[in-house]
């Protein structure tokens, strides 16, 4: 991992990185190589310097920061503030997670200070399983538990039993805003009214990151982004994190299309809901084109507010995608394939799959083949 060894330097240097409760510590990048790779001693060095966590934030460093990819900005109570990269977006992401679970749990650390164990120090037998060994990069992560007799378990038990009873409940946590709800996962109705938007920012934001960045893209929709990443970024989403998908973390831009379909497969009720299901495939086998286009367009007009607006957002989108298909190689009935499952689904799924996937994509072909006569521009 790379890390300034100062607050003031702004040079980079390669670091072994130990989180360690509280506490980020870091030594100095070990010089023992071979033609297997890094090899680390069993013992390590004096620590170059500790980083208490306590009171600290932690959050993905803007680019004007740092022109490295995959930046991590931590500013301690002090004041004092750390840049921390890896290469791999993996270890990355990795990392700000664990330290953000770090940060938010010094609550419950905070008991343990109060009735505090004995902390031994590097023992010269930690068994090297403790570390990870799997980069050339000097990234050390080690976890461990210390010894404790019997009392100090019993002790531990009963504090963390306190604070259990102790907690106040959730509605009243929500009422005094300390925790608010999901955005993934979340209704769209209730999404809306949150936010007090007619369509989902994320959905606006993603949308138009996508167009910034063309839609003559390769395999847009079709090509999956980094799986941790996309996790990545939606952590940040649903802790209502500064979110700037500009920012060098997210300049794969099948990430964003992976983060905006993972969107619409959580929601507790697809975009259409389950009770228009059977509507929408009846207005879809109507023979005559005319007719067909207009019983598809009353269905979507009835379309409660929020699933209506996300429906003409979202829909004038993958049209204007499919206009690039010559250089996408995103034709309308890939977008349908994609979309059709995730979009439109019965609430009971046990019947016939294959007759299901039929009508998906029949219903989301007739609907991006008719979006100008169903989603007029405004």
């Amino acid at each position: 991992m790379m890390c300034p060894l100062s607050s003031f330097r702004k040079n980079w240097a390669c670091v072994w990185t130990v989180l360690e409760g509280g506490s980020l510590i870091f030594f100095k990048d070990s010089k023992h190589s071979s033609s297997s790779g890094i090899k680390y001693p069993s013992v390590p060095s004096s620590p170059e310097f500790n980083v208490n966590l306590h009171g600290a934030s932690l959050s993905w460093a803007h680019k004007d920061r740092s022109s490295r990819k995959n930046v991590l900005e931590l500013k301690t109570q002090d004041c004092s503030e750390y840049l921390i990269q890896h290469d791999l977006d993996s270890i990355a992401s990795m990392w700000h997670n664990l330290l953000k679970i770090t940060l938010m749990g010094k609550l419950i650390f905070s008991l343990f200070a109060a009735s505090p164990t004995p902390c031994e120090r590097f023992s010269k037998t930690m068994p090297h399983s403790l570390f990870d060994y799997s980069n050339a990069s000097c990234l050390v992560a080690a976890f461990w538990h210390y010894p404790s007799s019997d009392s100090d378990s019993h002790r531990i038990r009963n504090m963390l039993r306190k604070f259990l009873l102790r907690r106040p409940s959730l509605q009243y946590l929500r009422d005094r805003g300390y925790i608010k709800d999901q955005v993934f996962g979340c209704a769209l109705q209730d999404l809306c009214d949150r936010e007090k938007s007619k369509v989902p920012h994320f959905v606006r934001q993603c949308i138009a990151t996508v167009e910034k960045r063309g839609l003559d893209i390769d395999g847009l929709y079709r090509i999956s982004g980094n799986l941790a990443t996309i996790q990545n970024l939606r952590f940040r989403v649903d802790h209502n994190e500064y979110l700037d998908l500009d920012g060098g973390q997210w300049d794969d831009v099948h990430v964003i299309t992976g983060a905006l379909k993972l969107f619409f497969r959580e929601l507790p009720e697809p975009l259409f809901p389950f009770s228009y299901f059977n509507r929408l495939i009846a207005a879809a086998k109507v023979i005559d084109p005319a007719k067909r286009r207009h019983h598809l367009r009353e269905v979507v007009y009835s379309l409660p507010p929020a699933n209506f607006n996300t429906s003409r957002v979202l829909f004038q989108h993958l049209s204007r995608v499919v206009e690039f298909r010559e250089k996408n190689r995103m034709s309308l009935q890939s977008i349908a394939i994609i979309f059709g499952p995730t979009l439109l689904r019965p609430q009971d799924e046990e019947g016939n799959i294959a007759m299901y996937m039929f009508f998906q994509n029949q219903v989301m072909e007739q609907i991006l083949s008719q979006t100008s006569y169903i989603f007029p521009e405004s």
